[in-house]
């Protein structure tokens, strides 16, 4: 599948927006049921995380969210270019811009972000990358899928 892209302003009710198309995309992509309220909830967290940076530093600029399922994953990633004030301190710590998410790690690395709702996606998802830079944040999240339904479909 190819990747689906999606913007919207910094206004906490696209939220609810990101939080459906997220979901529909990945039940496409092959996701469990059982696990798209997860799906939902992170995509959630990491959305409200965003629009809660961009209001504050940047409120006239889109967030963007991709979603895909390459290799028999669904990924989503959630960018924001709200500066990020602990990119060098997060990426001194965890190597090249990256740190890998496992709740109490990130929250005391990145304490401008939301360490609450950081530590909740990763509950969540399986796989969580926080890449913050200069230039915003990306959080990244995947889940197993199987492969999604025809294209025709």
């Amino acid at each position: 599948m190819a990747t689906v892209e999606l913007t919207f302003s910094a206004l906490p009710a696209h939220v609810r927006t990101a939080r459906l198309i997220a979901t529909a995309v990945a039940r496409r992509a092959g996701v469990s049921e059982d696990l798209l309220d997860e799906v939902r909830l992170a995509v959630g967290e990491a959305c409200s995380r965003a629009v809660e940076a961009h209001r504050l530093h940047c409120p006239d600029e889109p967030i963007r969210i991709e979603l895909c399922d390459d290799s028999g994953r669904f990924e989503v990633t959630v960018i924001d270019v709200a500066p990020s004030e602990n990119a060098d301190l997060a990426g001194a710590a965890a190597g090249p811009e990256t740190t890998t998410a496992n709740g109490h790690e990130l929250a005391g690395l990145l304490p401008d972000m939301s360490g609450f709702g950081l530590a909740v996606i990763a509950g969540l998802a399986d796989d969580v990358e926080v890449i913050p830079s200069a230039k915003g944040v990306r959080v990244k999240m995947s889940w197993p899928a199987v492969s999604g339904l025809p294209s025709s479909a």
